[in-house]
């Protein structure tokens, strides 16, 4: 079995064609072809059912499918890590991280990383956490940032917590505050106040819904399903609050209310696959993530580039 072969097979799997496969390839279409006959004798099976204009997987082929993008990825980072001894002049890092974090802390450890490595190309995905955790243990990213526990035990991931993060609540500047100025809000208070909420699949939602929940009421959504940047700007409109990172309402020229005590918080990791060790630029840019946050965890401030909103908890152990 060899690696040129399984990618012919992943490429005809996912673009059930044979032609555009080889088109992607950059390969002759019969060429292809004979490498996917091979493959198939090597195995002792067919790997997909064949009819003018329709190619499908058979079972054999469903089987492999998972298996061969494994080994593809793990030959992938073989290669990159074999690429970039030479003081990293070269190579790319596939970081994945949830939205708040990409609108927070993800940018500055970026731009870090890009002073130092200005060759390493950088590629974002951005998710939840139990679709980062998914993504992650496929191969198809080198490390995640993701808010642990994640629900639902994932596959042999390795975690390293960097901080819990505080959650607050924003709130249009012209609009009157949710509580009187200076105090701090409580859960049990956005019973009667709608909330601009994020899309299903987000953390901050899952987190918001839980905690409700606790004191025994749904919340009333007054706009339900955006994205990061559309919350705030729903927010700003005067939509309704929003439960988002302190980090976030930091930057976001919104009214910042913190929750009362024990407040309202997420805890970060990074994680890589257990079974494959990340690759030399991967471990430099995980370097970089956890001094960005080590000032929070020992008690300090994470490093923020913008300003503090009005009333906004920027001054306690910030998130990241």
């Amino acid at each position: 079995m060899q690696l040129q072969q399984l990618r012919y097979f992943t490429a005809v799997a996912e673009m059930r064609h044979f032609t555009r496969a080889a088109q992607r390839e950059h390969v002759a279409q019969p060429s292809l072809s004979q490498q996917i006959r091979a493959l198939e004798r090597e195995l002792g099976a067919e790997l997909f059912h064949r009819a003018r204009g329709h190619i499908t997987l058979t079972d054999a082929g469903t089987a492999l499918l998972p298996l061969a993008r494994r080994i593809l990825a793990d030959a992938e980072t073989a290669r990159r890590e074999v690429q970039e001894v030479a003081q990293l002049r070269r190579g790319r890092v596939r970081l994945g991280a949830p939205p708040s974090l990409c609108a927070s802390l993800v940018p500055d450890v970026l731009r870090r990383f890009k002073d130092s490595y200005p060759g390493v190309d950088l590629f974002v995905h951005e998710d939840g956490s139990q679709d980062l955790v998914r993504i992650l243990a496929a191969g198809e990213l080198d490390l995640a940032l993701i808010i642990t526990p994640v629900p639902g035990q994932a596959p042999a991931l390795t975690t390293r917590e960097l901080l819990r993060e505080e959650l607050v609540v924003i709130s249009a500047p012209e609009d009157p505050p949710p509580v009187p100025e200076g105090s701090r809000i409580r859960i049990r208070d956005l019973r009667d106040r709608p909330l601009v909420m994020f899309r299903r699949g987000y953390d901050l939602r899952e987190l918001t819904l839980a905690a409700c929940g606790r004191e025994g009421f749904e919340p009333a959504f007054s706009v339900e399903g955006g994205e990061m940047d559309a919350v705030l700007n729903f927010v700003r409109a005067g939509l309704g609050l929003a439960v988002v990172p302190s980090m976030v309402a930091a930057r976001s020229g919104l009214r910042a209310t913190p929750f009362a005590p024990p407040g309202l918080h997420r805890t970060i990791s990074v994680a890589h696959r257990s079974d494959v060790s990340p690759p030399r630029a991967a471990r430099e840019l995980q370097r970089i993530v956890i001094g960005s946050v080590r000032p929070a965890r020992d008690g300090g401030h994470v490093p923020q580039t913008g300003q503090a909103a009005p009333g906004s908890s920027a001054g306690s152990p910030s998130p990241a």
